[in-house]
């Protein structure tokens, strides 16, 4: 069996390995899709080393064996890639933060005692039986492929505590953008401007409900300006994930308000904290979910009120991946959410 992974700077491999086997309280899940993140885009881009548990972490299957002390799930299930409920014996458990369980976070970041060596770019893989969760009947396999990041963004625009009415800036219309604008909208956001500079990104941040869409610089600085009177956004949310426009969204933001970092980047960033305390900038960041946002965001997409169809511009074939990477960290792409299936 053949996994594709990111092995150095600007290149993928197929690598072999063996075919998966379960461990006793593990599964093993035939991939039927598997999308391509922003953060296997940055690792692609990156010097650094990839854990190869992560590179290709939004995934539906069928679970096809399951160890002998697994019960939440059994063979034929159709399952998402998740994250365990909060333990309740961790230290950040034990003092009521369960929020924030050790456990759980550990799944998420593909560190525990069942990480397997690839990731979901390929064609089954072996993982621990709280890393899984059924998927909701009523999704397809290409909309349950994009439950993963999904939560992600229901998870941080629950932080941010939007309220209704508020006026909101999506900085970057990626996936996670596009995602967040509409958890946003779900919540209660009302002018929602999303900055973008892919005029293909744009045309569809507008197609799924923003307000009003424009280009960064000038443009969205005098946007922002003309729908608040001058103050500012009541919540901001960076979603493009790059160091040297952090800065620039909590420029959009009013005195008194609020900036949401839902983008994830490794790399250190420039900003201006003086300008940070006059505004009195209350902060927020998301890395994660938490198990129960899973059948919550699930049920969301199954009634409709988050549209991740429109959001999927194509299906590749695993020895397309490293091609797909390339073209998503130009720049310059016409795609948005790629997915990849194994059986290709």
């Amino acid at each position: 069996m053949h996994a594709a992974l990111v092995t150095a700077r600007h290149t993928v491999e197929l690598i072999e390995f063996d075919e998966p086997t379960p461990a006793d309280t593990g599964v093993v899940v035939d991939i039927a899709y598997c999308g391509i993140c922003g953060t296997d885009v940055h690792s692609f881009e990156s010097t650094a080393p990839v854990n190869p548990a992560t590179c290709g972490h939004e995934w539906v299957g069928t679970v096809s064996a399951a160890g002998r002390s697994v019960d939440s799930v059994a063979e034929g299930d159709r399952v998402v890639i998740a994250v365990p409920p909060a333990c309740g014996s961790c230290e950040p458990c034990r003092a009521g933060h369960t929020r924030w369980c050790t456990t759980t976070f550990l799944h998420l970041v593909g560190r525990d005692p069942l990480a397997p060596p690839h990731g979901g770019f390929a064609p089954a893989i072996a993982v621990g039986e709280g890393r899984v969760m059924r998927a909701n009947a009523e999704l397809s396999d290409e909309q349950a492929a994009q439950v993963e990041p999904a939560t992600i963004c229901f998870h941080g625009v629950r932080s941010s505590h939007v309220r209704p009415g508020d006026t909101t800036v999506v900085q970057g219309a990626g996936p996670i953008g596009l995602l967040t604008l509409q958890f946003a909208r779900v919540a209660g956001a009302g002018h929602t401007i999303v900055i973008e500079p892919n005029p293909d990104r744009r045309a569809l941040a507008a197609a799924v409900g923003a307000s009003a869409v424009v280009e960064p610089g000038e443009a969205a600085t005098q946007a922002v300006a003309d729908a608040t009177r001058g103050l500012g956004a009541d919540i901001v949310f960076e979603c493009a994930g790059l160091p040297h426009v952090i800065q620039t969204a909590s420029d959009f933001a009013r005195r008194g308000g609020a900036l949401a970092l839902i983008g994830f980047t490794t790399e250190s960033a420039r900003i201006q904290p003086a300008t940070w305390m006059i505004k009195e900038l209350s902060v927020t960041a998301s890395l994660g979910y938490t198990h129960d946002e899973f059948e919550r965001c699930m049920g969301l997409i199954a009634d409709g009120r988050i549209d991740v169809d429109s959001l999927h511009t194509d299906t590749i074939g695993l020895d397309d991946v490293g091609a797909a990477l390339a073209d998503l960290a130009s720049g310059g792409t016409t795609r948005t959410k790629v997915l990849v299936d194994p059986r290709q």
